[in-house]
């Protein structure tokens, strides 16, 4: 069995993350109470935990040519995946942060990425790497 991520994050609607997480982003539902939702983002555990103290982006990094949102969480999927959940996202008028892009061209680590938010203002970053080899390269 591989290793499996968890994370727990703050929403402040869970009728509207089970939308977003579920409908949109396409994640299984899995456990669930009045103040929390387990679902499975691609083979990965997050829950959703109903905070009155909110969520959301607190801070921003320069990275490339873009502010990327801090914190934010996501899955570097393939390259069929990625654009598909680009597509995906599009058909549901999700307002990217940083539009589907390939960042690092002919660098070190060249990906593609995207940012969006969720409705409790969450980022989120999905990646993807025509070679995998460079998810970690200097």
């Amino acid at each position: 069995m591989n290793n499996l991520f968890h994370l727990a994050f703050p929403v402040s609607d869970l009728a509207a993350a089970r939308e977003f997480y579920g409908a949109v982003l396409g994640c299984e539902e899995g456990r669930s109470s009045e103040r929390w939702i387990d679902f499975n983002l691609y083979g990965h555990q997050i829950v959703a935990h109903l905070s009155e103290s909110g969520a959301g982006v607190r801070t921003s990094n320069h990275v490339d040519a873009d502010d990327v949102p801090v914190p934010h969480f996501g899955v570097v999927l393939p390259m069929d995946e990625w654009n598909a959940l680009a597509e995906r996202l599009r058909a549901n008028d999700v307002e990217f942060i940083i539009e589907p892009k390939v960042r690092f061209a002919g660098q070190a680590g060249e990906q593609a990425t995207m940012f969006f938010l969720d409705p409790s203002g969450n980022a989120l970053e999905f990646k993807a790497f025509a070679d995998f080899s460079q998810v970690f390269a200097r």
